[in-house]
């Protein structure tokens, strides 16, 4: 978009190369014990149990202890069943 002042179309073309170079925000790999009980639908209680049973790993960054989302979609996808497995 051009106009008569040319100030005006170097300040709009340097905001639009901006917003082509801003980088978006990745998204969250690693998830509390509280955010992961909230994505797979369970108590954290349940979490952890699953977790201590060697059913989903955690990942152990000092204290904090954190699921990967991956090994939350694995654990979705090996516990799927069809209407006959029912």
């Amino acid at each position: 978009m051009a106009t008569e002042h040319p100030q005006i179309d170097s300040q709009l073309q340097g905001m639009a190369a901006s917003r082509q170079r801003r980088v978006l925000p990745l998204e969250k790999r690693l998830f509390t014990i509280p955010e992961a009980g909230r994505y797979l639908g369970r108590t954290e209680g349940a979490v952890r149990e699953l977790i201590w049973k060697g059913l989903l790993p955690s990942v152990k960054i000092g204290r904090r202890v954190h699921v990967d989302i991956v090994d939350m979609d694995r654990l979705i996808e090996r516990n799927k069943v069809t209407e006959g497995d029912i």
